[in-house]
């Protein structure tokens, strides 16, 4: 399974109106969701730009807002970004690829995917990964949100709107393996079960991570030296 960026792009776009009238209100309904992102908002306070990747409407980027941080919110669909503007006027929002972010190198203080990595093959979550890393600053921080288990959905209609996708499922310890082969550390992984009659039931998975600072990574880059001698 891999859909191109051009692909995902096409099919949010098709869908963008039903799309937010579905989950623009959805984090009223979810306090852990809620409680981890301010828990970001807390730790990447005052540090700067916090960037939400594949925001959709843009409910976790207003929450971030409403938390005080500096956030922009990211997708790469230009009708998401329309819905996410009306719904939120004073968010900050842009167009962009996950797979190739449009920050430089080590200037963002915090990361924020929820659901967004659902339509990735492995290669392209790892792809994704090694760009978080890349935009991150020493000691920036990384919150993703995925559903956890095996496998794949496939759909051939999606909001009501003839549109075919695959949905992604990851094993946490998985994604957990692939963020700690990017550079990141401090990887906490936290799951919880559906909220019923909320979301789709699937059972939910949130991983934080650290990007290290810079002792910790010339440390790390010669344990690696010392054991390949």
């Amino acid at each position: 399974m891999e859909q191109s960026a051009d692909y995902i792009r096409t099919c949010y776009d098709a869908v963008a109106r039903e799309y937010a009238e579905r989950f623009v209100g959805e984090l009223r309904h979810k306090p852990l969701d809620r409680e981890l992102l301010s828990r970001l908002a807390t730790e990447v306070s005052d540090r700067g730009e916090v960037c939400d990747l594949g925001c959709g409407p843009g409910q976790t980027t207003a929450y971030l807002h409403g938390c005080e941080v500096d956030v922009c919110g990211l997708d790469i669909s230009a009708e998401n970004l329309r819905e996410a503007t009306r719904l939120h006027p004073g968010v900050v929002f842009e167009q962009g690829d996950m797979l190739a972010l449009p920050r430089a190198d080590g200037t963002i203080a915090g990361v924020v995917a929820f659901y967004a990595i659902v339509h990735f093959s492995p290669a392209q979550l790892r792809r994704a990964l090694a760009e978080m890393y890349r935009v991150l600053r020493p000691g920036g921080r990384l919150l993703l949100a995925f559903h956890a288990g095996e496998g794949a959905v496939h759909v051939d209609e999606f909001l009501g709107r003839p549109v075919t996708l695959d949905f992604a499922y990851f094993r946490p310890a998985a994604v957990a393996d692939e963020l700690a082969g990017a550079g990141f550390a401090n990887v906490e992984v936290i799951e919880r079960d559906p909220y019923p009659d909320v979301e789709y039931p699937s059972r939910r998975a949130y991983v934080f991570a650290s990007k290290p600072e810079l002792g910790a990574v010339s440390e790390l880059a010669e344990n690696r030296s010392a054991v390949q001698d």
